[in-house]
């Protein structure tokens, strides 16, 4: 609901759902903006293509779907046609669900974590072969997690007497590492999300998604991003202030001798950022961390 109100979608609009997922917010917006709004949906999961073309078949040429990066779209969609643009970032339900996805923590299966499984890079690549610091600087930077260096240190040695294949082995590597105190979550959690990060190059992918999505949309169009943890949600909100102030920075440091004065590119239509509410963190609990953060292009 909150997604719907924030895109406006009406007869005539075009949109863009960037992580088109199983077409649960592409139905949204196909049957709000009916009878003639158009939408482009994107997803890098092929088993995502195929759930969401089943269930948005019956809008027939009103919807149309590429396998691909959203950030990418720029290749297929012309710029400033857009009324709204959707990122819902992070993974998917389904991805969590199977166990051959390598995802998740509760059931073994084998370490992909590849949302596009087409691409060459997996999460058995990175816990056996990246060095030592690199491993831990990752496990740092893109999970928050404390004791990157041992785990770290744990994993090198772990693999050194047999490769880390599953994600069974991953947790148990992590959960010894980790003995000490106690934990609201599983201990594995944030090493989980950092590598999960670093193969799909996720925070990479949404720097350009955000400059792709102003690209797109025409005056008046608006952006809609719902993130997961901080990391995603301070880039968001970063971005955001950047395109709503008067003046650009010519270095790294913003020193108000130097400003260099423009036009505001975007406006919040919330300063604050949108949460679930108790009902919806009711009827999906995955829902808990979700934040939605809504800008317009001016």
């Amino acid at each position: 609901d909150e997604v719907i109100e924030a895109l406006r979608p009406k007869s005539g609009g075009c949109y863009l759902d960037g992580t088109l997922g199983g077409g649960g917010h592409a139905e949204s917006v196909l049957r709000a903006s009916s009878p003639e709004g158009q939408l482009w949906g994107v997803d890098r999961d092929q088993s995502a293509i195929a759930a969401a073309s089943s269930r948005l078949a019956a809008f027939g040429d009103r919807v149309k779907i590429k396998h691909g990066s959203y950030s990418s779209a720029a290749g297929w969609v012309a710029a400033q046609t857009l009324d709204g643009v959707l990122l819902d970032l992070g993974v998917s339900s389904p991805q969590l669900v199977l166990a051959e996805r390598g995802f998740s923590l509760q059931a073994e299966g084998p370490l992909d974590m590849r949302m596009d499984r087409t691409q060459d890079l997996t999460a058995t690549q990175v816990v056996n072969e990246w060095s030592e610091e690199d491993l831990a600087d990752a496990i740092w930077r893109y999970g928050g997690e404390r004791d990157s260096r041992r785990i770290a240190r744990s994993i090198v040695r772990a693999r050194e007497e047999v490769a880390i294949e599953t994600t069974t082995q991953l947790s148990a590597v992590v959960e010894r590492a980790k003995q000490h105190g106690k934990f609201k979550r599983h201990p594995a959690l944030k090493v989980f999300q950092a590598i999960r990060i670093v193969v799909n190059d996720e925070l990479g992918e949404l720097n350009r998604g955000l400059e792709m999505a102003y690209g797109l949309l025409k005056s008046g169009g608006r952006l809609a991003v719902i993130t997961f943890h901080s990391l995603e949600d301070r880039m968001v909100k970063d971005y955001g202030n950047e395109q709503v102030r008067d003046y650009d920075i010519p270095g790294d440091h913003d020193v108000a001798v130097q400003r260099i004065d423009r036009e505001p590119r975007m406006s919040w239509v919330c300063k604050k950022s949108i949460k679930p509410s108790p009902r919806e963190i009711e009827n999906n609990p995955r829902a808990r961390s979700a934040q939605l953060r809504v800008l317009e292009k001016l």
